[in-house]
């Protein structure tokens, strides 16, 4: 296991090979470094859920009851933590990722996987540009019959007294047992994050869909914000915060905003929920863009 370290003078990055996350991403004010991330233990030993954010590859969310069926085919996919009984967010976030190359500004960093009903070959590039930090992750699929795929991220953000976040949504997804992913509802005051507001101080695990793909959080506290992009627009995007009867000794300091480019369980929809189809070779890529700025 190893960490990379990146720093381009406006901000600092350092990420893991464990889970290919990202432990540290800050930017330089007049008042010291500020996370834009949620702050980890920066150690190669840090597990991906307690980073600052980690890859979704090469889906995210769950897929109900681990059974799909693709193509005249069905899969069963098997539970991959000891405290819930559906695969989690892939496989990415749990495995040990290579360094292809590394520069001052630019990292390349490398996962193959080939067991299981997915066998693929990811890869995830960070790069620093100003106050820019930009990820793309690549999956080509090397396994013999096609496959659907998708990508995201899951990213802890801050979450202070004042914190406000804006991203637009048409629907979400109520949350049905065992954290899935329920029917589709209109979206409530609580709910509505079309303008910038608050969070609630409460359990929330819901998708959102008809995203843009864009976002902000502000952080009036420090007079900062931080914009999301992603390339191609992600039309789903999850919002996660937890609760100290899930999460003892949580005290709502972070959040999660996780860009997808599916809905969660789409291997169980019609239309796949935006999940691509892959054959032997094929590949496709996302990007986020997670910019800062003071105000």
């Amino acid at each position: 296991m190893a960490l990379f370290s990146l720093d381009n003078g406006c901000v600092s990055l350092v990420v893991s090979s464990l889970g290919g996350s990202v432990l540290k991403f800050t930017a330089y004010t007049p008042e010291g470094e500020l996370p834009l991330l949620r702050p980890a233990v920066v150690s190669d030993a840090t597990p991906a859920l307690q980073s600052g954010c980690f890859p979704l590859v090469p889906f995210g969310n769950r897929v109900n009851q681990n059974r799909f069926s693709f193509e005249q085919q069905d899969y069963r996919l098997s539970a991959n933590t000891d405290w819930d009984r559906h695969h989690l967010h892939g496989d990415g976030w749990l495995q040990e990722w290579q360094c292809v190359e590394q520069g001052d500004e630019v990292l390349h960093l490398r996962y193959q996987h080939e067991n299981g009903p997915y066998r693929y070959q990811v890869e995830q590039y960070f790069t620093l540009h100003q106050h820019q930090l930009s990820i793309e992750l690549a999956v080509e699929h090397t396994g013999e019959r096609p496959m659907p795929y998708g990508l995201g991220w899951h990213p802890y953000f801050p979450l202070t007294a004042h914190t406000r976040v804006q991203a637009s949504a048409a629907a979400y997804w109520r949350e049905a047992e065992d954290w899935l992913a329920g029917e589709q509802a209109a979206l409530s005051e609580e709910m509505d994050f079309n303008q910038p507001g608050p969070l609630p101080r409460h359990w929330v695990n819901n998708g959102f869909s008809g995203w843009n793909g864009e976002a902000e959080i502000q952080w009036p506290e420090q007079g900062a914000r931080l914009r999301m992009n992603t390339q191609p627009a992600c039309p789903v995007y999850f919002l996660f915060v937890s609760d100290p009867a899930f999460d003892p000794g949580y005290q709502f300091d972070f959040f999660c905003l996780e860009p997808m480019s599916h809905a969660a369980n789409g291997h169980n929809m019609a239309d796949l929920g935006g999940l691509r189809r892959l054959a032997k070779g094929q590949r496709f890529s996302q990007t986020m863009l997670l910019r800062y700025s003071a105000f």
